[in-house]
This record gives C-alpha cells, sequence and structure tokens, in this order.
C-alpha cells in the first residue's frame, strides 16, 4: 500500500489456505488547486473514500497486516480502528518498498504462518 495504490491479498472463501490477490484500489489523488486549503480538503476526502473501498473488499476479517511505503499504513490502521466492523481487528504493520504479485503474496504467507 502507499498513498495512490493498494494491493489487497487474503484467502478464496472456499480455500483458506493459499493466499490470492482478492483486489486493488487506486487513489488518483487531488486536483492541483491553487488554493491549498482546497487541495488539502479535497485529497483528505479522497484517502477517506480510498480506505473506504479498500476496506469493503475486506470482509470478515480477523487480522490484517498493512505494508507499504510511507506512513500511509499507519492511517489506515488508524480509520480501521474507528470503523466499528473492524475495531477488534488484530493489525500489524511494516514498511516495504513496492513488490510484485508474486513476491507479496510470499511475503503475506510468510507473515501468516
Amino acid at each position: 500500500m502507499d498513498a495512490h495504490h493498494a494491493t489487497i491479498a487474503g484467502h478464496k472463501e472456499e480455500d483458506n489456505t493459499e493466499f490470492v490477490i482478492l483486489g486493488r484500489v487506486d487513489n488518483p489523488g487531488a486536483d492541483r488547486n491553487t488554493n491549498e486549503n482546497a487541495e488539502n480538503n479535497q485529497e483528505q476526502a479522497l484517502t477517506h473514500k480510498f480506505f473506504k473501498e479498500i476496506a469493503a473488499k475486506m470482509v470478515n476479517i480477523d487480522e490484517i497486516h498493512v505494508t507499504g511505503t510511507g506512513q500511509i499504513q499507519e492511517q489506515f490502521i488508524h480509520f480501521l480502528s474507528d470503523t466499528p466492523q473492524y475495531k477488534h481487528t488484530v493489525a500489524t504493520e511494516s514498511t516495504s518498498n513496492r513488490m510484485s504479485d508474486e513476491a507479496f503474496l510470499s511475503m503475506v504467507t510468510d507473515h501468516f504462518r
């Protein structure tokens, strides 16, 4: 996950042994605006929408590991803790560089072993 792209991995509903890519969500970011305040407000609204779209792809989770660049993963975990459906979800985070789907699935599998 970074500020503009998220890849969601998890188990298929019928198979609880292998991790697969469940989906991707993109955040185009705010339009460049001459008014810095308006641009900041738009960026916050788009980030909130981005988080809601990611959460919509994660149904009935008990545990989540968020990894990526920068501090967006901390913001996402905070968003989850403020969302009643995810309030009791165990969340961990790490920092990582962008990686291929194969490397990402391998990292997730190793984390949840």
